[in-house]
């Protein structure tokens, strides 16, 4: 019985000691994994990782481990071939099948999953640009984002009409979608302006706009978009993901 207790007691004090050697070894891995992918992607600061799933130390001699978490807060990502970028407030990838070296220099996910957010005052940034001529000399700008609820943005354009000194500003529901890692914006109502009939072609010449977001990530994709109270909420994915290397 004396023998049998010892034998207990041992085993549970061996499975201890692999549980704290296990979450140390887990720690230390997150900590190498986070600052390869902030060198790799010259992040301004250092992105959460969370390495899912136990025994970690068993996924290890695997060489692949199931689950990695990565969190970025304000990722500067580009805007097609015009050099300027577009901050995106939270970047979350669920990683899965990730592959690695011994000293974490690479690692590749076989999928990835995720979401992005781009504020308004973010996405408004990028796209406005000069007044449009929306015939008659009337010309239109938007100057304005928000949620428009039901997955819609309410879009505010500053409509100018000749011989008028007051701005007119009209506010349209528009759908937003992703085509090509592009965000598109298209107003699904025209605005009744008083006195003034406007072509729909000219209108959308200032409602209606797209933004390129290039070079996420381990090279994601946006996958698909829809308007939330705070931004612009976008689901991404992609295979073969990068984390590093």
């Amino acid at each position: 019985m004396r023998a049998l207790r010892i034998l207990l007691i041992t085993v549970v004090v061996l499975g201890v000691l692999f549980v704290i050697v296990d979450r140390v070894a887990v720690h230390f891995a997150e900590g190498e994994a986070a600052g390869k992918l902030k060198t790799t992607e010259n992040l301004a600061s250092t992105p959460d990782v969370s390495i899912e799933g136990f025994p970690f130390l068993t996924q290890v001699a695997s060489g692949t481990l199931d689950d990695v978490k990565v969190g970025i807060k304000d990722y500067d990502a580009t805007t097609g071939t015009t050099g300027r970028t577009i901050r995106i407030q939270d970047l979350n990838a669920d990683m899965k099948g990730v592959t690695f070296t011994g000293d974490y220099g690479s690692a590749t996910a076989r999928t990835a999953t995720g979401t992005a957010l781009i504020s308004y005052a973010e996405l408004l940034k990028n796209a406005q640009a000069a007044p449009a001529d929306l015939g008659l000399g009337v010309t239109g700008q938007v100057v304005g984002l928000g949620d428009g609820g039901n997955g819609k943005i309410k879009v505010t354009v500053d409509v100018r009409i000749p011989g008028v000194s007051a701005r007119q500003k009209v506010n349209v529901l528009s759908t937003v979608t992703v085509k090509d890692n592009t965000v598109q914006v298209h107003a699904d109502n025209l605005p009744k302006l008083a006195g003034v009939s406007l072509a729909e072609d000219r209108f959308r010449q200032a409602s209606d706009f797209q933004q390129a977001i290039d070079q996420l990530p381990g090279g994601i994709k946006l996958d698909k978009v829809e308007a939330a109270k705070d931004g612009v909420e976008i689901a991404v994915k992609g295979s073969g993901v990068k984390l590093a290397g």
